[in-house]
């Protein structure tokens, strides 16, 4: 499929919703822009969500691998 887009003068270009539909493009995707020997590649990129441990979290983990090494340390 190829669409005409416009950018405006702050470099902002909208998608037009045929196009994010077909791309199953939602809001607030996160798009990578690549230059390539052809012109503009825009394409999604895969983003995952990161978890910012907590000291309650990280002591969780610590008891965890403490109970592990004990009951390796039995065996």
């Amino acid at each position: 499929m190829k669409v005409s887009v416009t950018m405006n003068r702050r470099g902002v270009i909208t998608l037009p919703a045929r196009l994010r539909k077909a791309l199953g493009l939602k809001a607030d995707d996160q798009l990578i822009a690549e230059t390539t020997s052809e012109g503009l590649l825009l394409r999604p990129a895969v983003t995952l969500p990161v978890e910012i441990y907590t000291d309650e979290r990280i002591q969780e983990f610590d008891e965890s691998e403490a109970k592990l090494a004990e009951f390796l340390d039995q065996s």
